[in-house]
């Protein structure tokens, strides 16, 4: 064995060590889905319960979100709604304080209905300022994809054109760092990569906390991994949520937004598959290499409440789904 090798080796059994390990059975399993006479479409549609056509759509990063954006712009000519979108910043930010929850929810209450708004941020609670409640929608992905996924993006060279293109004066990155490849990066336990449970590094971006999206703005959902974080994303998810979608499973996620989301989402699914190869093309990432299953079993085992909280998503998708009493080879488990 090499001396490369045997180091390698052992930086991935120090890495190892120190991550609190859950085994794939007990992060994947999920409790058995209802009778389908005990699923009722109104209990599982928060729709109802906004109080205006307004359609918030929070999205997380690298869950297909551009995608998702492009199909909802086309679907605004068709079903007659204005489409907004945030303007691109040089620093995104994602958590607000009051004041500036304050101003993006009378933004968004301003728009004439009916109309979408979409932004990278965090869940922000419109009746918290007295202000009417929007129809809210996102979508998620496997946490270890699409952490790698962020990894390798703020690492693409069209990245950065397209950046330099909108702030001239934006400094470069270090060559080393954009050459440094993803599972070096995890074996060599670099601070980037770590992962480590209660941390609060915001690194780039830092998008390694998906659940940040669905908990809100508080310091209580910035700690990585925490349970307090998990039940609050879950609690926003059940309480405000009218579908969050899954990337992994395009055909359930459109099919529940057409039939919960009707007045934004009617048609969906044919605008989707009749420019299937326009949207399978936006935003990637032809650069990023493939990652072994070694190394994401390594990192997903110090991703365990943002691996449940994604299954959480996923289980509530389908039990949508199944209400509507359609014929379908969804999971069962």
């Amino acid at each position: 064995m090499t001396v490369k090798a045997e180091a390698g080796i052992s930086a991935f059994a120090d890495l190892r060590d120190r991550v609190v390990y859950q085994t794939l059975n007990e992060v994947y399993l999920l409790p058995a889905y209802e009778d389908e006479e005990a699923l009722d479409i109104d209990t599982l549609n928060n729709t109802k319960r906004a109080d205006r056509q307004g359609l918030f759509f929070n999205r997380v990063p690298k869950v297909g979100s551009q995608t998702f954006m492009e199909l909802l712009r086309r679907l605004s000519i068709r079903n007659a709604f204005s489409f907004n979108r945030d303007r691109v910043q040089r620093v995104e930010t994602i958590r607000l304080a009051p004041i500036e929850q304050l101003h993006l929810a009378r933004m968004v209450s301003s728009y004439s209905e009916p109309s979408v708004y979409v932004k990278h941020v965090c869940f922000t609670n419109f009746t918290e300022f007295h202000l009417p409640e929007p129809i809210y929608i996102n979508i998620v992905r496997d946490p270890v994809e699409r952490v790698i996924s962020w990894y390798y993006y703020v690492r693409a060279p069209w990245y950065y054109v397209e950046r330099k293109q909108i702030f001239p004066d934006l400094p470069l990155p270090d060559p080393n760092w954009l050459k440094k490849d993803f599972e070096s990066c995890v074996l060599k336990g670099d601070r980037e990569c770590r992962y480590l449970q209660g941390e609060i590094h915001e690194g780039i971006g830092d998008h390694r906390r998906q659940t940040l999206f669905f908990c809100g703005h508080s310091e209580k959902c910035t700690p990585f991994n925490t349970v307090g974080a998990l039940e609050r994303a879950k609690l926003a998810v059940e309480k405000h949520y009218a579908v969050v979608g899954v990337l992994e499973d395009i055909n359930t996620t459109l099919t529940v937004l057409e039939n919960y989301v009707p007045r934004f989402f009617q048609g969906a699914t044919d605008v989707y598959y009749d420019q299937v190869n326009s949207f399978t093309r936006i935003n990637r990432n032809f650069f990023k290499p493939p990652v072994s299953e070694e190394v994401k079993n390594l990192v997903r085992s110090n991703f365990t409440r943002e691996v449940e909280f994604y299954q959480f998503c996923k289980q509530r998708l389908y039990r949508q789904y199944r209400a509507l009493k359609l014929q379908s080879n969804v999971p069962q488990s």
